[in-house]
């Protein structure tokens, strides 16, 4: 078969069969077609009866009427029942076309059409069934021919773009779609006609004819062939899912706005810096939930001011909260790539105002580039703002202005981009926490992003509020922390201690981490005769409660050193205190009434603690430990060793005796004493630590300042987990020429004796001011030492920053200044010498007690002479 018309023709699908009757009614012509319709070859139609050989005896009869009729020049269509010869049973129903012709010899003649009906009867339910699924589907169809115009539209296609089906016809994607959609549309057009391919789900975005809003639709494409398998077109099946995508839209909105949240909880407040804090808000917020954003806070609230921000007040007032109080800038973020940020009007705002650069998408640092490199490019303005805002500048909003409403209501507010500006639309938003104002949030997106909705504007609230908590948590705390600090402070000694024979320098820094207070403490206590108590110690935990135990402790360990008992009996006294600090009140302090509170009554205070007590004439340090850290001594040009002091029980757990340890230190030498947050930290053990404390230790003629800094420098002290605090002193001792020591027999003659040696000794150091009080106030401490002591007498003077004198005797009994009787003859001594000395007293020692008493030097700042009154008062 040869064909000049492409395949596909209808005859191909109804297969038509041709046969000619002659004159005499009988087969002349039989067709190829006519062969595989009716099964009979040419051979044996031809020369025979159709009606005979092919309709059933029933309907014979009539046939040959229909025969006759034909021949005599009618024409006739109808249905004829035909049967395969040899069977008598019908075969199939042939759908028959008659016309009358003429031979060459002008005798009438017939030629017959035959087509199968059940072949038709397909064709039309193909047909029927193809209308019905393309004009009667909810869906939008179209037809492209291979030019990609529009064959075929169904009625839902036209419902949507106007018109009736067949007025699309010849239209192609351009004319219903934007051009940039109308561009992808072809582009998939053209792939589905050249490579067969289908395309599923395809978005297109547009409007239909006469409306605003944008539809979303999901395209389907595919390719259609004809019968013979020639590509005629592309159908396209169109759906409407802008309720779909809407859905979506909002089920990622709500995710995302659900992910920032969590976010947000995890990223901010994990520090108590305001600064911090703000820059973590931003970093949560751009670009994930704005394309700008920037963070102001009170001025006020970040000096420590004590008035509470964001107190509503009247119009007039520019103060807190009235919308006019002065507001800092902390941080600012952009996710605007190659554009400077603009942000706010300074307060002293300029003519010389420039932009100022905001750093990479999502940073919230300092401006990189300088206002010069900014120059006038356009950049972005947040809608609040008329100028530049730098970073750290103190600025406030005019009273009128959408900011300062907001932060005078408390409420969000969406303000439009101006006009020519990037900005699309700014939200204000004020930081509230706990019904204060703490600040000003801006969250600005740029044109071209979506708009911001009702659950934007609902997610920065809450954004705002979480940071704006954060804030002001970190502003209780630190106010509360500066006060803790200036508590602990205010607990250690003032400025560098002195101490005769010691350098002293010390160092104490606070920990950084968690930004709480410590208890770790030392102390520096002049005790009688030139004697210094070094102390240092450590109160387990942190918080205001360890700061407030150390005080009590520090209060008590100084009350217990101006009884100069030794070291042990300190820490013993110490002990009974720290255990008794969490007892309730009113509670004995009794060793059972320990045993027998629990828990649940008192809270258990443990301290460590080292008291040392140095004596400058015999250059000998007592040491007591109570489980501290064990002193450090480095002997001149030697190396750093750690001294065998027993350590103890820390204070608190009760029940052990304390040691003491006497080592005398050698002149030169340096003695440190130290916290446990110096040599200790997650990083390295303890040991690790002690052996690089030891080799920072330097003990070669460098000032002891400078062996403080190093020490601190040279160690890994920067963690911050812990308090540090560092006591060093240097041993210098007194010189022998600045002491006088005498032992005097027991004898009356020995008043007189020591009278003797006091002039002699103050004569030879150039102190005859102090001659004549000094030989009164020796004269009676002699006597009480022979009236009332025992044993040998033993009277030392010492000088340094001021005049010591000593009388030691064997005698327990302490003395004991009493007012005397107006009859009485004595008993006025130990009122003269507490009247004409800067201080005495007396201590117990290992053979007896010292009745001591001091006076200052004439060039230091010396006791007025007594008056008239003063003395008459002993009588």
């Amino acid at each position: 078969m040869w064909q000049n018309s492409p395949p596909g023709s209808i005859y191909d699908y109804i297969r038509v069969a041709s046969f000619s009757i002659g004159p005499d009614g009988l087969v002349d012509q039989w067709s190829r077609r006519a062969v595989e319709l009716f099964g009979v070859t040419a051979e044996d139609a031809r020369g025979k009866d159709p009606v005979d050989a092919f309709m059933p005896p029933d309907l014979r009869d009539r046939g040959h009427r229909r025969v006759r009729e034909i021949l005599d020049g009618k024409e006739w269509t109808g249905l004829v029942p035909f049967r395969i010869p040899g069977e008598d049973r019908p075969h199939g129903i042939a759908e028959m076309y008659v016309m009358p012709s003429e031979t060459e010899s002008g005798e009438r003649a017939a030629l017959c059409i035959v087509v199968d009906v059940r072949a038709l009867r397909r064709i039309e339910t193909d047909l029927a069934a193809s209308q019905a699924i393309f004009g009667q589907s909810p869906f939008g169809f179209l037809l492209f021919g291979t030019d990609l115009t529009v064959k075929r539209a169904n009625r839902r296609f036209a419902t949507v773009f106007g018109g009736n089906a067949d007025d699309h016809r010849g239209r192609t994607v351009h004319d219903y779609l934007p051009r940039a959609e109308a561009d992808r549309m072809t582009a998939a057009l053209r792939k589905v006609l050249e490579t067969g391919e289908s395309v599923t789900d395809l978005e297109i975005v547009g409007a239909a004819p006469g409306a605003k809003d944008r539809r979303h639709w999901a395209i389907n494409l595919y390719r259609v062939h004809s019968g013979s398998g020639r590509p005629i077109g592309v159908a396209g099946l169109g759906i409407d899912v802008t309720r779909r995508y809407n859905a979506a839209r909002e089920a990622a909105s709500a995710r995302r706005n659900l992910a920032l949240l969590n976010e947000a909880g995890a990223r901010i407040g994990n520090t108590l810096d305001l600064e911090a804090t703000a820059r973590e808000l931003l970093d949560v917020t751009v670009p994930g939930f704005c394309d700008l954003a920037a963070v102001d806070l009170y001025q006020g609230l970040l000096t420590g001011d004590e008035a509470p921000p964001g107190r509503w007040g009247s119009p007039q007032d520019v103060g807190y909260g009235s919308g006019s109080a002065e507001l800092r800038r902390v941080a600012v973020a952009s996710a605007v790539p190659d554009n400077p940020v603009r942000v706010g009007k300074p307060r002293p705002s300029g003519d010389d105002a420039v932009p100022v650069p905001v750093p990479a998408p999502g940073a919230s640092a300092e401006p990189t580039a300088t206002p010069e490199a900014a120059g006038t490019a356009p950049g972005l303005d947040l809608c609040c703002d008329e100028h530049p805002i730098q970073v750290g500048a103190v600025h406030h909003y005019p009273f009128n202005s959408a900011c300062a409403g907001a932060l005078r209501t408390g409420r969000v507010r969406t303000v439009p981009g101006a006009e020519g500006s990037l900005v699309q639309s700014t939200l204000v938003v004020p930081m509230v926490a706990h019904d204060t104002v703490v600040g000003l949030a801006q969250f600005s997106r740029v044109k071209g992003s979506e708009p911001f909705g009702e659950r934007d504007r609902a997610l920065a609230v809450e954004l705002a509020a979480r940071a704006a908590v954060c804030i002001d948590n970190a502003r209780l705390y630190r106010r509360e922390h500066e006060r803790a600090l200036i508590l602990q402070r205010s607990l250690l000694p003032p400025g560098d201690p002195e101490a005769a024979g010691l350098d002293i320098a010390c160092r104490y820094l606070p920990g950084t981490v968690g930004s709480e207070v410590g208890g770790d403490w030392f102390d520096v206590i002049e005790l009688p005769g030139h004697r210094t108590a070094l102390v240092i110690g450590d109160v387990m935990g942190r918080g205001l409660r360890a700061a407030v135990a150390m005080g009590e402790l520090r209060t008590a360990v100084r009350t217990l050193a101006q009884l100069d008992l030794e070291p042990a009996e300190v820490l013993s006294h110490l002990d009974e205190i720290a255990r008794g600090l969490g007892a309730p009140a009113g509670a004995q302090q009794s060793g059972r009434a320990h045993k027998a509170r629990g828990p649940e009554l008192s809270e258990v205070y443990l301290a460590t603690c080292v008291y040392a007590v140095y004596d400058p004439v015999t250059r000998r340090c007592t040491f007591a430990n109570a489980g501290h850290l064990p002193p450090v001594l480095v002997e001149p040009d030697g190396e750093a060793l750690l001294l065998d002091v027993p350590p103890g029980m820390p204070l608190g757990v009760g029940g052990e005796p304390f040691e003491e340890v006497q080592v005398e230190l050698p002149e030169g030498a340096l003695l440190a004493l130290y916290t446990d947050g110096l040599v200790e930290s997650r990083d390295h053990p303890l040991d690790e630590g002690l052996s690089a404390f030891r080799s920072a230790l330097t003990n070669r003629g460098r000032p002891l300042e400078d062996v403080c800094d190093h020490v601190l420098s040279t160690l890994d002290t920067r963690h911050g987990e812990d308090d540090i605090a560092l006591l060093m002193a240097r041993i210098q001792g007194l010189p022998s020429e600045a002491v006088g020591d005498w032992r005097l027999p027991r004898e009356p003659r020995s008043v007189g004796r020591a009278r003797e040696l006091a002039r002699a000794q103050l004569t030879t150091w150039n102190l005859e001011a102090l001659v004549d009080t000094v030989e009164l106030l020796v004269s009676e401490l002699v006597t009480n030492a022979l009236r009332y002591g025992e044993g040998e007498i033993r009277l030392r003077l010492l000088r340094d920053r001021t005049l010591v004198c000593e009388v030691w005797d064997a005698g327990l009994v302490q003395p004991r200044r009493r007012r005397a009787k107006d009859t009485d003859e004595g008993g006025r001594g130990l009122q003269l010498v507490g009247l004409l000395s800067a201080a005495w007293g007396s201590r117990r020692t290992p053979r007896g007690k010292t009745v001591w008493f001091e006076l200052p030097l004439p060039d230091g700042d010396g006791s007025a002479e007594p008056t008239v009154e003063q003395l008459l008062s002993m009588f």
